[in-house]
């Protein structure tokens, strides 16, 4: 017990001491000016589409990192384990920077770009088209809007002559329209609105229950299948599609396609009730009853997935 409370302690004071020395900062660019959504730990960071958000006092070394681009024909990209930090060195606080290009068939990815160690008394020269978030602190952004209302009164000038003619009084008004003796009256009024908004990025949306906050993209799917296909013993392949769904969601259709690259049905039994716990839509998982050859398996596979 006292080992136990020691080695808890270890890594609470491990913890306390990363989260003290790590600042680091990501800056994430499209290098053909695509606009995406920058999904940090299952947290949406911006509020609307940019293409170069730099993200500020990160405390941690790695990142689950995900893109989704505005233009939804282009896809999403992700990358788990996005290191911040200096691999070699994982309490040195780094500047970051990744860009998204595109690879040899057209496909969006997420490159390495550069990373130069933090200075603390350095001040970053930070381009203007850089849209900068503080990761989960709430920074206030005062809005001033200034409204003028310009009124102009014009008169002419006019005036009143007495004649007395032979005894005969006459009073004439006479206004003169000659813009040499015109005179203008302007008054302008200002008006200060001010409001205050949040760069806070809002609550991701609604996650399915469970460890899952997104399922695998059809291009890691796609490589996560054809990686579990290559194993040559069902033993080794059962492990493989374990060891990929433990850090990857998938959805039910997919877990089902990998139900049947099992030759035997208590493999296929094995991993439809290991994968369920990482299903992202479990409503459908009705759907792996297909895979299997027996009602006894179907049965089973109910009853688990009700408990």
């Amino acid at each position: 017990m006292k080992k136990l409370t020691l080695f808890m302690s270890c890594v609470l004071i491990y913890g306390a001491t990363m989260a003290q020395l790590i600042n680091s900062t990501l800056t994430i660019f499209s290098e053909e000016g695509h606009k995406f959504y920058l999904i940090l730990n299952g947290t949406r960071m911006n509020d609307k589409p940019e293409t170069n958000i730099r993200l500020q006092n990160l405390t941690q070394p790695y990142y689950n990192c995900k893109v989704l681009f505005d233009d939804k024909a282009l896809g999403e990209v992700s990358k788990n384990y996005l290191p911040v930090t200096d691999p070699g060195n994982q309490t040195q606080s780094m500047d970051v920077t990744y860009k998204i290009k595109s690879d040899k068939n057209g496909k969006q990815v997420l490159r390495y770009f550069s990373a130069t160690p933090v200075v603390v008394t350095a001040t970053p020269v930070i381009p203007p088209d850089v849209v900068v978030y503080n990761y989960g602190t709430t920074v206030p952004v005062v809005q001033t809007t200034v409204t003028e209302t310009t009124t102009t009164t014009t008169g002419g000038t006019g005036a009143n002559v007495g004649v007395n003619m032979g005894g005969m009084g006459v009073n004439m008004n006479v206004h003169i329209n000659d813009p040499a003796f015109n005179t203008q009256q302007t008054t302008t009024t200002t008006y200060t609105t001010t409001t205050t908004t949040s760069s806070t990025p809002p609550p991701p949306p609604p996650a399915a229950a469970g460890p899952c906050s997104y399922a695998m993209t059809a291009g890691d799917y796609a490589s996560a299948k054809a990686s579990i296909e290559k194993a040559t013993f069902e033993e080794t392949k059962l492990k493989s599609a374990k060891s990929i769904i433990s850090n990857n969601c998938m959805y039910a259709d997919q877990i089902r396609t990998i139900c049947r690259l099992f030759t035997f049905e208590a493999s296929k039994l094995d991993f439809a009730k290991f994968a369920y716990k990482y299903c992202f839509d479990k409503n459908n998982y009705f759907k792996i009853n297909d895979v299997f050859d027996f009602d006894a398996s179907r049965d089973e596979l109910s009853t688990f997935t009700a408990q």
